[in-house]
């Protein structure tokens, strides 16, 4: 084996003066190499001279990891708070370069042919690497024995570090082809000549792969816990030996025995069911028997119980109940024909304080009587189901009637003739009726995919007369942008298409020519008061249709009367040509089928969502609306076509949305409601509902004449307030025409 040779690893300082050049060495010796006179420092012109001082002041720099161009005002829509927030965490890493790489294993084939490659490789650097080093090592040495000593501090010019790294010393053993190089110094060694070095044979190098698995097999011996036998001896059973002689009539015999002992016991365990079951029915019996008379029991009391619950709600509630009957509110007189709501009671259920009232509807027959669909209006939260309640002025503390459904009630109708009906539809797309009389806590018939159904929500249902045959009916209408009428046939429901919603300015053609049609999301619509088969069709894209139940195929008119969705559409109860409309887009709008404009004859803006707006019963010129900012404003265009008479705050929290309204039939009442489950019950003050005089002559007149010149009395008033109106857009259409004749008039007079 070769000596090892002295590593000269390390820094070399040189320094050049004008008559000395030197080289010291890490060792502190000093070595003269020629051709260092003439290299001198260059410095460039504009570089700065600092003093001492600031050559040793510290300057401190903090580097983050933060990226300076990341961007900060990134926000994300948060669907649970339905408002857009701002993302906390930035992605600060930049990526300056990346590639893709794989992993081989180090025994397979392609493995051990880049071993290879890398080993030829690696021979052919090691012999152009002992060539070079060979003619440096020689230039050295001829220049070691000329040294030059010197004083640092004399020297002007400046040092220049110059690094160099020799090969590791494993490698010069190992390869063996290094030159005979002789170094002066404290710790040189002898070392080989170039002919010894290159006779001994090259040691064969074995080379890792890089970012390689390799794969190691390592053993570990586990404890082997010692064997140990147990054994015991027990005794030997007793054995007796049996002999005898067997005929064929004792073998017969014995047989004959067991038989009747089997045929025994089968009828002794008979007797033991029989005794059992008789005792199970007597049992039963009494069970049933103390039902009965306990179910009777209930069945009988139950009159006297719901009065008697009624008897002491109306003690509880006394004061409201007073208000109801008898209060008016004297401070109209003195408010400038302005009104108040005075809240009644407050209807509301713990098991639905968490969902939304879809829809309210009284009972045409019994006046104190009116119905709540609960829902959801969040696409996310229908997993609740829906419950139908049924509540009565006379007992507000619990529903008369609760129907739990599998999917949330969006809509809901009560008959008019048959008030024990009710017509409802839900989010899945189904339909279904529900008959109070069989007090079931099921419906009494309901749609399926299998007797066709909706394909999207169910928004408004509506019973109409009955048909030719005599059969019930209810139209619907549905996000799907079908209205469908279901009649009602031996407790099923038929099912048959009415009219598509078609949007006519979507219809594209397809690439064979064929037209593709895009269907309106109905939400609303109402039928005429007076002729049955017309009716109107509010959209979610803000268009209200004219239909007629005979023309399946297009629409008779259509309007374009709102920005955004159209939550309900009402005719007049006593104008037949006045309807009224409240959307998503805050505003409130009454049309006028006569004209020819497509403009409203009133817009009212309520700075909020409306949720809801409903006729008076007993006036043609007042209505009233819900908005989404929990407000009731009540209307009279007889009295201000402006600003509303009333406007009243119901709900506490700030989002707390009213979502219905209704008038009573009967009572100066209202109902609205909330999407927290709670509904409220309002009295009108006098100024609110104002009615016409009686003139004398009408005392003699027989009810109907009464009540058929009231109606011709509101028609009239209504008729007379439109043309006004008319009148006003008239003149102003007018105005602009008078303006340019004059102004052409008076171009001729100077032209002459």
């Amino acid at each position: 084996m070769p000596p090892k040779v002295a590593s000269t690893k390390g820094a070399i300082k040189v320094r050049t003066g004008d008559d000395e050049n030197a080289v010291e060495t890490l060792d502190g010796h000093e070595e003269y190499i020629p051709g260092l006179e003439n290299k001198q420092l260059l410095k460039p012109e504009n570089q700065l001279k600092l003093t001492e001082t600031e050559l040793k002041e510290e300057i401190t720099q903090v580097l983050t990891a933060n990226n300076p161009h990341a961007p900060h005002n990134i926000v994300r829509w948060n669907f649970k708070e339905s408002q857009y927030k701002p993302i906390a965490n930035i992605d600060q890493i930049v990526i300056h370069f990346s590639m893709d790489s794989n992993l081989i294993h180090c025994e397979s084939e392609e493995a051990k042919i880049q071993m290879r490659m890398q080993g030829d490789e690696d021979d052919t650097s090691d012999r152009l690497g002992s060539t070079a080093g060979a003619s440096v090592r020689s230039a050295a040495r001829s220049h070691s024995s000329a040294r030059v000593r010197g004083d640092d501090t004399k020297s002007s010019a400046s040092e220049i570090d110059i690094e160099e790294d020799d090969a590791p010393e494993e490698e010069e053993e190992k390869s063996g082809s290094k030159v005979d190089v002789e170094v002066k110094g404290r710790d040189a060694t002898p070392v080989p000549s170039h002919e010894q070095a290159t006779t001994q044979k090259r040691a064969p190098k074995e080379k890792k792969l890089t970012n390689q698995f390799n794969f190691s097999e390592r053993g570990a011996q586990t404890y082997n816990y010692p064997v140990r036998d147990r054994s015991t001896i027990t005794e030997p059973p007793p054995r007796a030996n049996f002999s005898g002689m067997v005929t064929q009539w004792e073998i017969y015999d014995s047989y004959q025995e067991d038989f009747a002992r089997q045929q025994a016991e089968k009828q002794k365990e008979q007797k033991k069911t029989i005794t059992v079951k008789k005792e199970v029915e007597v049992k039963k019996k009494k069970a049933n028997l103390a039902g009965e008379l306990i179910g009777d029991s209930i069945e009988m009391i139950a009159p006297a119980v719901k009065i008697l619950e009624r008897m002491v709600n109306q003690n509880t509630f006394d004061d409201i109940s007073q208000d109801f009957k008898y209060y008016e509110d004297q401070s109209d007189e003195f408010r400038d024909q302005e009104g108040s709501l005075l809240p009644l009671w407050t209807f509301t259920l713990e098991k639905v304080k968490k969902m939304a009232i879809t829809a309210l509807c009284w009972s045409p027959k019994y006046m104190d009587l009116f119905g709540v669909s609960h829902g959801s209006y969040d696409y996310t939260k229908q997993g609740g189901g829906g419950v139908l309640l049924l509540y009565t002025l006379k007992n507000p503390s619990y529903p008369e009637y609760i129907l739990d459904t599998t999917s949330g009630i969006m809509s809901l109708d009560i008959h008019p003739e048959y008030p024990y009906l009710i017509t409802m539809g839900f989010f899945d797309g189904n339909v279904g009726v529900y008959n109070i009389m069989e007090n079931k806590e099921q419906l009494a018939c309901m749609s399926s995919s299998n007797t066709q159904k909706h394909t999207d929500t169910v928004w408004q249902v509506k019973w109409q007369p009955e048909d030719l045959d005599g059969n019930l009916n209810f139209y619907s209408v549905s996000s799907d942008g079908v209205v469908v009428v279901w009649t009602l046939i031996k407790n099923e429901l038929g099912f048959q298409k009415v009219i598509h919603l078609i949007m006519k300015e979507l219809i594209t053609e397809g690439p064979n020519g064929t037209q593709l049609i895009t269907l309106g999301s109905g939400v609303t619509f109402d039928f005429h008061p007076m002729k049955q088969h017309l009716f109107l069709v509010g959209t979610q894209e803000g268009k209200v249709h004219f239909c007629s139940k005979y023309h399946s195929h297009a629409f008779i008119d259509t309007y374009d009367a709102h920005h955004m969705a159209i939550y309900r559409v009402a005719w007049n109860p006593y104008h037949p040509k006045i309807f009224i409309t409240c959307s998503e887009d805050w505003t409130i709008k009454i049309w006028d089928q006569t004209t020819n404009s497509r403009e409203p004859m009133f817009t009212f803006d309520l700075g909020s969502s409306v949720g809801d707006v409903a006729w008076a019963p007993y006036s043609s010129t007042v209505f009233a609306a819900v908005t989404g900012d929990g407000k009731v404003c009540v209307y009279d265009l007889n009295v201000n076509k402006f600003e509303p008479l009333c406007e009243q705050v119901l709900t506490s929290k700030k989002r707390t949305k009213l979502t219905h309204i209704a008038f009573n039939p009967k009572h100066p009442i209202i109902i609205a409601s909330d999407d927290r489950g709670t509904v409220i019950c309002l009295k009108l003050s006098p100024n609110l509902r104002k009615k016409p005089k009686e003139k004398k002559t009408q005392e003699v007149l027989k009810p109907e004449e009464k009540e058929a010149m009231r109606i011709e009395y509101e028609y009239q008033k209504l008729e007379k307030l439109l043309q006004m109106v008319r009148q006003g857009d008239e003149k102003a259409k007018r105005k602009p025409v008078a303006a340019k004749a004059a102004t052409k008039a008076t171009e001729a007079k100077k032209n002459e």
